[in-house]
């Protein structure tokens, strides 16, 4: 079940995020897998402002979460994180679904991410949920600001990219 994230929620989508990207580390990416969550302040500012929402289990406990923010006017996936244990079976994929319809409802023209481009379950995955990569020349101010904020996060010591999903 989908639903709003609550401010309760926290902990537990701070846990997955941490847990979700160990992965990376399977990647060569260690440094990517050892990264801390968002912190608990900056989680709930997208939860009061109404973008952030979560897959519940069977016991209404997340088992995967989504964030969102605006990005020149388009609503951007900020971050998307499912337990390892409930991957696989199109958890992530429901939560794009969902925020795509509350993108539209809000009169958003498309969905934007950034992302890394050759891990598996990223940009390729994203393609196939109806993404496309970006050209440089295509970057937005907005999308542009977020990569470099990437890069100087490090994010840049492997291939990333803003990708669009128009709506």
């Amino acid at each position: 079940m989908i639903r709003t994230a609550r401010p309760e929620d926290i902990p537990a989508l701070r846990r997955l995020e941490v847990a979700a990207g160990k992965a990376f580390a399977q990647v060569g990416m260690a440094k990517v897998a050892g990264d801390e969550a968002l912190p608990a302040d900056e989680m709930l500012t997208f939860q009061r402002d109404g973008r952030a929402w979560v897959t519940a289990d069977e016991d209404d406990q997340p088992i995967a979460y989504l964030l969102a923010l605006w990005v020149d006017g388009v609503a951007h996936v900020e971050q998307v994180s499912v337990d390892p244990a409930h991957a696989g079976h199109g958890i992530g994929a429901a939560l794009i679904e969902h925020v795509a319809g509350w993108a539209r409802s809000q009169g958003s023209p498309a969905l934007t991410l950034t992302t890394f481009a050759e891990v598996a379950w990223n940009a390729p995955y994203y393609e196939r949920l109806g993404f496309r990569r970006l050209a440089d020349d295509e970057l937005t101010p907005g999308l542009r600001a977020l990569r470099a904020e990437e890069a100087a996060h490090g994010l840049d010591e492997w291939p990333r990219l803003a990708m669009r999903r128009d709506l």
